[in-house]
Parts: structure tokens; sequence; C-alpha cells
């Protein structure tokens, strides 16, 4: 024991004493307890100095040691691979050349893709797989003449030479065998009206109401109704009607598909969303889904078992893989977590234009990932479709080929997880795309 601590010990039996009995005569006197409780006060002071300095020390002795490991070996520069370019009648996604990032390629109409449709920045600095070009296909081979017109091939753009009786840019429209007129007008007689006529200084004057135009002499004539769906049915003409016109007496009316309703102007028709306004007949553990003009009812499912791999449903549209062997590699390796998303679109929706976004975030107090990786992994329709990275830690799917409905399309996209430059995990998101036959 050291003398320091034989000390105070003595001095807290003392205390002790004093407190029971003022009579105690091995304890020391009022004067002599003071002086050694300063003493222990200074003895205690010194203490604390020393360690404090001991502190300050080991801190100064850490920046040291930091400071030189640091000018040993300086952060290196980001690796940055060649500026690539789009190709010839095509088009390049991607924007950003550092190392674990992709750029992906796209051919205009007409065009084929000779070559990858993506390439990967690596750690090397360079491009994976070869330049790709563009080979132009024959426009014609699709047989995009209509009605008997003969198709002939030009530079990037085809023409129809079309009969007689069709016209149009793909001989799509039965053109008038009689003289042009000023409007269209029809022979039913349900359709005509007596003019209205007034003789004025021996002429007679006829006129129609609105609607109708005239026929005949003025002397014999008829008001014949004005097809209106038909005079705003010539090409490049706007369309009176959002969907179908129907003529009638003097005027016309619109009419909606199935599924849409018109709107106040008469004209325009919007979706009906049957899933929220409850006229679906989806049975109880499925999923409504609105498409335009209908709906769909869908009921996501996970993977069935295989080996050590199992997921389990956490929620609707997501399944999250059971904890893994520690020795199965092939368990680490499968998705983590799988999600199901779907999108409704419309017919012909003009192009390119982001559908899905893929992001990652850490959980608190865990290291994120340093590194993100995005792709097509599957579907039945890849080439409508590239997989980009937006920033850091997003990626989108984009739509680079216009989709004509109705039809389902399907793709699935993943993102794969790395922190230093080793493999932490993938999640897969399968994305259902429902594309209307309206493009509306």
């Amino acid at each position: 024991m050291t003398p320091a601590l034989q000390f105070s010990l003595l001095l807290l039996l003392c205390a002790t004493a004093l407190s029971e009995s003022q009579a105690a005569q091995d304890c020391l006197s009022k004067q002599q307890l003071l002086n050694a409780i300063r003493q222990m006060q200074q003895f205690l002071k010194g203490q604390e100095t020393r360690f404090a300095e001991g502190i300050r020390i080991m801190k100064s002795r850490l920046t040291n040691l930091q400071n030189t490991v640091s000018k040993a070996s300086p952060d290196l520069p980001p690796v940055v691979c060649p500026a690539l370019e789009a190709p010839e009648n095509g088009k390049k996604f991607g924007s950003k050349y550092l190392a674990d990032h992709e750029v992906h390629y796209t051919c205009d109409i007409g065009y084929q893709l000779i070559g990858p449709s993506s390439r990967l920045c690596q750690q090397n600095g360079s491009w994976t797989g070869e330049t790709p070009y563009c080979k132009g296909t024959s426009l014609c081979s699709s047989n995009p003449c209509l009605n008997g017109g003969t198709c002939v091939e030009g530079t990037n753009q085809y023409k129809c030479n079309c009969p007689q009786e069709w016209s149009g840019s793909n001989c799509q429209h039965q053109t008038q065998t009689d003289p042009p007129q000023e409007w269209t007008v029809t022979s039913d007689s349900a359709f005509n009206r007596k003019p209205r006529c007034a003789r004025i200084d021996r002429t007679q004057h006829c006129s129609c109401e609105a609607g109708f135009q005239m026929s005949g002499t003025p002397d014999n004539g008829i008001c014949q109704d004005v097809n209106e769906c038909e005079v705003f049915r010539v090409e490049g003409a706007p369309h009176i009607c959002m969907h179908t016109c129907i003529n009638t007496p003097g005027s016309f009316r619109c009419v909606c598909p199935t599924g849409f309703k018109t709107l106040t102007d008469g004209k325009s028709c919007e979706d009906i969303d049957e899933c929220s306004s409850g006229q679906h007949n989806c049975s109880r553990g499925s999923m409504c889904i609105n498409t335009g003009g209908g709906f769909q009812c869908v009921s996501p499912e996970c993977p069935k078992s295989n080996g050590n791999i199992s997921y389990v449903k956490t929620s609707p549209i997501q399944c999250e893989r059971n904890p893994c062997p520690m020795d199965s590699r092939s368990c680490h390796h499968a998705p983590k977590t799988i999600s199901f998303h779907y999108l409704s679109l419309p017919s012909n929706i003009p192009t390119p234009v982001t559908l899905f976004r893929m992001a990652t975030a850490s959980a608190p107090g865990r290291p994120g990932p340093d590194s993100l990786r995005f792709g097509i992994v599957g579907g039945n329709s890849r080439g409508n479709f590239v997989m980009q990275r937006s920033d850091r830690q997003t990626g989108e799917l984009i739509l680079v080929q216009s989709l004509k409905g109705p039809q389902v399309i399907e793709v699935d996209v993943d993102m794969s997880e790395y922190l230093d430059r080793m493999f932490q995990a993938k999640h897969v998101s399968k994305i259902t795309v429902f594309v209307s036959p309206y493009d509306f």
C-alpha cells in the first residue's frame, strides 16, 4: 500500500472516530487534520494535472502519426475512362465516366444496334466491350403501307405510293371519289332539313341552320347535314374528339371507350379508376392495379425455397431473404430483397422517359456502400429500356423505344452494392408495365 493511500485511510478512520466520540485520543488534532486534507487536495490536483498532460501528449502523438501516414500515402485521384460518343443514327445514355459507371446505347428507328448495349468503366480506366454502331435496316420490311400501297425506300425514310382511293402517309385514309367539296355532307334523308327562304325584290333567298349546307338550286334546294366527324378526320387536322366522333343532324357528339368518362368539354376522355372507386372484382388477398380503361388483379409471390435460399413476404409488394449460412456463397449472392412494381402507360408515349428509380440507403450506425451497379436482368422486352445511374445513390429505368398497346411488358432490374470493391448485397425490382390500347 502506498504512503499516500495509507494516509488517506488514516484520515477516514479519524473522521469516523470524531463523529462518534470527541474523546478519541489516538487521532490527530483538528489543525493536523485540516493540514492533512489540504495535502491530499494538492496531491489529487497534481495527479489530475499529470493525467491531463498524458492525454494531451497521446493526442499530439496520434495527430503526428496521422499526418505521417497521410503524407506517405496520399489519396489516389478518381479513375476516369475516356469520353464516349453516341453512335451515328443512335443515342447514348449516361454522362459520367468514373469507375463503376455505365453508359447505354440505342439506335433510331430503322437501325439495329451492332455490339453491346451497355459498357462499364473499369478500375483500370478502360471500358468493357467494343464500341457499338447502328446498322441501317429496311424500313419497308415491316410493310408499313396499308390497303395495297407500295413502299419505296428513301434516305432514312420511306414513302407509300397509294392506290387512287386511298391517301395518307401509310395509305390509311379513304379518299373521296367525287370532286372535293368544302364540306362533307350526308345524303341520308334523316339528316336533311328544309331551308328557310324569303323572296326579296322578286329574288328567292334561302339559308340553312348551323351545321347544314345548302344543296340544289335556290328554287328547289335542301339543307344537308355537314358531317363534322369527316371534316376533322383529314390527316394533319386537329381531332374534334379525343376518341370516337358520332355525327348527328346539325352537330356531332364524342364517345369515350369503355373504362373512360367524358369530361365537361364534351370531347375529352378521362380514365375511370376502378380500384379507388371499388368498381373491381379482385379477390381478397390480391391487389387491384388501375390501367388505362380497366384494371388488373395481381398477387405477387415470393420465389420458392431453393436449398439455403428462402424468402419471407414482408409487405404486399416485397420479399426479403432469410439469413444465410455463413459458408453459403450462393445464398449471399442471391437477391437480398425482391420488390414488385406496376405501371400503367398510354400507347405510343413519347420517349425517352424515366419510368422507375432505384436507390440505396444505409441503416443508422452502419456504413453504406461506396459503389453501386445497376442492370437489366430479366423480362420479356429488354430492347425497349436502358438502366443507368442518375447520381451516386440512384439508378433510373428509361423507356427508349415507344410501346404500342394493348400489351403487358415485364422488365427486371437489379442494384448491386459494393464496399471497398467487395460485393455486399443485391436487390431486384420486378416491374410490370400495362400498356393501354389508347394514346391518352
